[in-house]
């Protein structure tokens, strides 16, 4: 029999505030990070979801009073803030691992430079990352495009139940830099105005920046689970990554990698279709993705279960957004409340889903939490309230 394995502590740092209460209480009041933002010199100004740095550094001195005069980029910042709290109420031993997901890690340090820094390897961020907490397990990177935060979930998930590790810290973050920006833009795919998933009148994303981390373990032992002292406790039940291999940067046409890793991931959770409370969908705000989102949602008989993308408060998080997503879903649960999906008025893709569109009271027990990213890869996990 397959362990059992638990979220049971979470985390995160996001332009709307430095931890879980803020970001809550901003999100109930409708707030988004998404404004316009000076980012690439000699170009207009770009909506985007962008963390005060001088707030940044100030919380950072704060908390870290003592850190032996290591510098440290303000991704690793982002990613340090995310994590303290987590490795305050639980002790990393021999067994724990430390799991990064990232996309571009420190992309902003090869900026006018002509040879690599040391420090734009992702396995180095990670290194840094674990060395500066004391771990003693060889750290691991999941880089796979916007799924990554889904998939390192999975990646915790199945090495705890195949026994390498006893629990896992995993921590996510991405930051704006002139380099994703480009590079989105070059694809015209970054939107002139706040974006708005599955609206008719969508016209591109929002890149925005995060830094997520959540504690999982094993829970086999009531003597864990009493001594822990969980504020939460969410059971991952399923997970499953298909790539579509339609195309390097668009979504296969008939949803076909989304809908095989939902199926997979409901499977392995033992839960169908009516199951479902709350779905917490990908949703960019482009015309191929959240169209192909709709297709697969279909098959798979999901479009009546009430669903939100979180792209309009926080902009698209890359490695970040599918860790935040996850742990946003989870509160929801908890708080006992669904968020709306923010600046969605009309329907603008062909099959019927229930978008919500203001906060509502309900009872989530089971939540599919889905991605999809470049190279045509698409993750899903399902997650249980206990």
């Amino acid at each position: 029999m397959k362990k059992e394995i638990y979220i049971t502590d979470y985390n995160c740092v996001t332009p709307l505030g430095f931890d879980v209460d803020s970001n809550w209480k901003a999100l109930l009041a409708g707030k988004s990070g998404v404004a316009l933002h000076k980012i690439i010199e000699n170009q207009d100004a770009f909506y985007a979801s962008v963390i005060d740095s001088e707030k940044l550094d100030e919380e950072f001195d704060r908390v870290f009073t003592q850190n032996d005069g290591v510098k440290f980029t303000r991704l690793e910042k982002m990613l340090l803030l995310s994590m303290k709290p987590l490795v305050e109420k639980h002790t990393i031993t021999k067994d724990s691992a430390l799991i990064l997901s990232t996309t571009k890690g420190n992309i902003s340090l090869l900026k006018n430079q002509t040879e690599l820094p040391e420090g734009i390897y992702l396995s180095q961020l990670a290194h840094k990352i674990a060395d500066f907490f004391g771990f003693k397990t060889k750290s691991i990177v999941v880089s796979n495009a916007c799924v990554s935060g889904v998939m390192a979930i999975a990646v915790a998930k199945n090495m705890i139940q195949a026994g390498k590790y006893k629990d896992a810290f995993v921590i996510a973050g991405d930051e704006i830099s002139e380099f994703v920006i480009s590079g989105f833009n070059s694809f015209q795919a970054i939107g002139s105005e706040p974006c708005k998933p599955y609206d008719k009148n969508r016209n591109g994303i929002n890149i925005g920046e995060a830094a997520a981390a959540v504690y999982i373990t094993n829970g086999h032992s009531d003597e864990e689970r009493i001594s822990q002292n969980e504020k939460c406790r969410f059971k991952v039940l399923g997970d499953s990554a298909i790539n579509d291999a339609n195309h390097i940067s668009g979504p296969s046409r008939t949803g076909d990698g989304l809908y095989g890793s939902i199926r997979n991931a409901m499977i392995e959770a033992h839960v169908s279709a009516e199951e479902i409370n709350f779905i917490s969908a990908h949703g960019t705000a482009t015309l191929y993705n959240d169209e192909m989102e709709s297709i697969a949602f279909s098959r798979m008989e999901l479009q009546n279960i009430p669903l939100n993308s979180m792209k309009g408060y926080y902009g698209h998080c890359l490695g970040a957004s599918g860790l935040l997503e996850s742990i946003i879903s989870m509160e929801s649960a908890l708080q006992n409340t669904l968020l709306p999906s923010k600046n969605f008025e009309e329907m603008g893709v062909s099959q019927p889903l229930n978008i919500i569109k203001e906060n509502q009271s309900a009872t989530v027990r089971y939540i599919l939490k889905t991605a999809s990213g470049f190279g045509g890869c698409n993750a899903a996990i399902v997650l249980e309230k206990c």
